[in-house]
């Protein structure tokens, strides 16, 4: 099914008589296993107001139109959503709807914020087929939940989104990078937590081992960043750095570092790991991965596994959580793809869900791409 319109995705809600799969741009991967309902119908920007730095589009709206009309402003979105296509080896068009259900932020993360941060208001069509927005309609039993938050990383299980408002900022005049050399992990770590503590207004901070680099980036205007870098570069002296501020070699390394990239041609199973920064040196040594990299100052390692081996399990008494990110259809039928919750969050997880979704057409176990 492939609705035209917000009241024929809540119609084809109310008539689903069983478990459904939402699909956006089909680039990310999903959940359920049952009748397929595309959001692709549900399509444009329908309201952009630069001087505001406000945006507001429908679901299916490709990702690569709501970025050209910002770039036709100068303006962008700020949170830089990843796109899984070379990783998952998909095709197709990210869609705004899938950016917002998965919360899908990149290397800035750290230091503007996650997507959820911009989003400003959403629509949705619950599991009854009730047309729902933030700041409008109230619902029975579902006042005062923040609907933001609660549909930013959902994935789609309490609901199927429709329409998306953001806030969006500038680009900046200028974007450069140190790029420290020969670091290993725990010195990386160390480097980039100085780097981030320090008042140069560091905007990514990545360690990729593969190559021996440690990448930290830095944006605004042409003077000041020029004065950041060099006085980055000093808090750096006794190590090996050069720097970058070509636009378009900048715009390769931290794109490549947005999709993961470096894992992309990486035969296993590609895990995503959120932990404190300082843990990130002993994830790495306990999964004794193929491949693996440190992106938010060592707070995000992404890591490539065999085919089979639970990361979950080697990182018992570590927070944090690990998403399944890319595995063979028979590890994601033993593996799941979200981290387990504590029994106390997912009572709590379990009543969200019987509010938005009593029919539990929405939650069905999570599907490769």
């Amino acid at each position: 099914m492939r609705p035209g319109s917000e009241q024929e995705m809540s119609e084809a809600i109310r008539a689903a008589s069983g478990p459904v799969r939402i699909v956006g741009g089909g680039t990310r991967g999903g959940f359920g296993t049952g009748e397929v309902i595309e959001t692709g119908g549900l399509s444009g920007i329908t309201l952009y107001e630069p001087g505001a730095l406000t945006l507001v589009a429908r679901a299916g709206t490709p990702l690569s139109e709501i970025e050209d009309a910002l770039a036709r402003e100068n303006q962008r979105l700020a949170f830089e959503p990843m796109d899984h296509r070379a990783l998952l080896g998909t095709r197709g068009k990210p869609t705004l709807g899938g950016v917002a259900a998965g919360n899908i932020s990149g290397p800035r993360r750290i230091q503007a914020g996650a997507a959820r941060d911009f989003m400003l208001g959403v629509r949705f069509v619950d599991g009854s087929g009730t047309i729902v927005k933030n700041g409008g309609r109230v619902m029975k039993n579902v006042t005062g939940y923040d609907l933001v938050k609660l549909m930013a990383g959902s994935w789609g299980q309490l609901g199927v989104l429709t329409e998306i408002s953001l806030k969006v900022l500038p680009v900046p005049e200028m974007q450069a990078t140190l790029v420290l050399h020969g670091l290993n992990d725990r010195d990386a770590v160390a480097a980039m937590s100085r780097a981030l503590g320090s008042p140069y207004e560091v905007t990514g901070a990545a360690h990729l081992p593969a190559s021996g680099r440690t990448c930290l980036r830095i944006e605004g205007f042409e003077r000041s960043v020029q004065y950041r870098l060099e006085a980055l570069g000093q808090l750096f002296a006794e190590a090996a750095q050069d720097r970058i501020v070509d636009s378009a070699e900048n715009a390769i390394l931290w794109q490549a570092i947005r999709d993961a990239e470096h894992l992309a041609e990486s035969a296993g199973n590609i895990w995503r790991i959120s932990v404190k920064p300082s843990d990130s040196p002993v994830v790495a040594e306990r999964l004794g991965a193929k491949a693996h990299f440190f992106d938010w100052g060592g707070g995000l390692v992404w890591a490539c596994l065999r085919r089979g081996d639970d990361a979950r399990h080697a990182l018992t008494g570590i927070s944090g959580h690990a998403t399944l990110v890319r595995a063979d259809p028979a590890d994601l039928a033993k593996l799941p793809r979200l981290q387990p919750e504590p029994p106390a969050i997912a009572k709590l997880t379990d009543g969200l869900r019987r509010k938005f979704d009593p029919r539990g057409l929405f939650r069905s176990e999570p599907v490769t791409a």
